[in-house]
């Protein structure tokens, strides 16, 4: 890799960052709110522009295929702000597509896992949402911020958490991991947070993708997606599993 380079990462997430409701009550275990919280990365060896160009037009020919007429998730999406591709929403048969084109793609998917425990997150966190996040996000980025001049983040938006003091908390976290872990890596990368919304960058989609199978493996033991994918998985860790 040229050392002046400017390379590109897509982050997102799956679960909620959600431990307690009104009053601080405990909702760990309650209907609708996840058990583990991911983050996940993608990386792609190909021309972005190029992976670009392909997500669309696969969007644009599932939105004008007959067969996926009044598909109540495709419907709904073009009627208000725009169909985007959402693992969670589409169809079986759309996410078959996704997964193909996944596959045909040069890249590779980091993803970090905590299960949501109440001590760690008193204890670790502080019982802060955002210092939760902050603290996955460094986890997901201390092996990945040297070795290059500029890297730009692209990464899906989450409200408190991903505001630009919070992520530069997360980032100064995992510089401070890198540099006690690589004393001799190139350490004056400038990085830049590029917040988005899945309907201005469809490449977040693929992240999106990612992260769903690694999350039905995870909440429900279904590990059919995470297999199929598994040869584009490069590194998959589980943080905070014991208390």
């Amino acid at each position: 890799m040229h050392l002046d380079s400017t390379v590109h990462r897509y982050l997102d997430e799956a679960g909620d960052t959600t431990f307690y409701g009104k009053g601080k009550i405990p909702l760990l275990g309650t209907f609708g709110v996840s058990s583990n919280f991911l983050l996940g990365m993608l990386t792609l060896n190909e021309p972005v522009e190029l992976i670009r160009q392909k997500i669309i037009e696969l969007k644009n020919d599932i939105i004008t295929d007959p067969y996926f007429n009044n598909v109540p998730s495709i419907h709904k999406k073009k009627s208000t702000f725009g169909y985007f591709l959402h693992a969670k929403d589409d169809i079986p048969e759309v996410r078959k597509l996704v997964f193909d084109l996944i596959i045909s793609i040069d890249c590779k998917f980091d993803a970090v896992i905590s299960r949501k425990d109440y001590n760690i997150y008193e204890r670790k966190h502080n019982g802060n949402q955002s210092e939760f996040y902050a603290d996955m996000l460094s986890n997901l980025l201390h092996d990945n911020i040297f070795g290059f001049d500029k890297l730009v983040l692209n990464i899906a938006s989450r409200s408190r958490c991903t505001t630009h003091l919070n992520l530069e908390r997360g980032l100064q976290k995992a510089m401070f991991i890198s540099k006690h872990k690589f004393p001799n890596g190139k350490s004056n990368c400038q990085v830049k947070f590029n917040v988005q919304r899945p309907t201005t960058e469809p490449i977040i989609n693929i992240a999106d993708y990612f992260l769903w199978a690694i999350q039905r493996m995870v909440e429900r033991n279904e590990k059919r997606y995470f297999d199929y994918l598994s040869i584009k998985m490069n590194n998959v860790t589980y943080l905070y599993h014991e208390g």
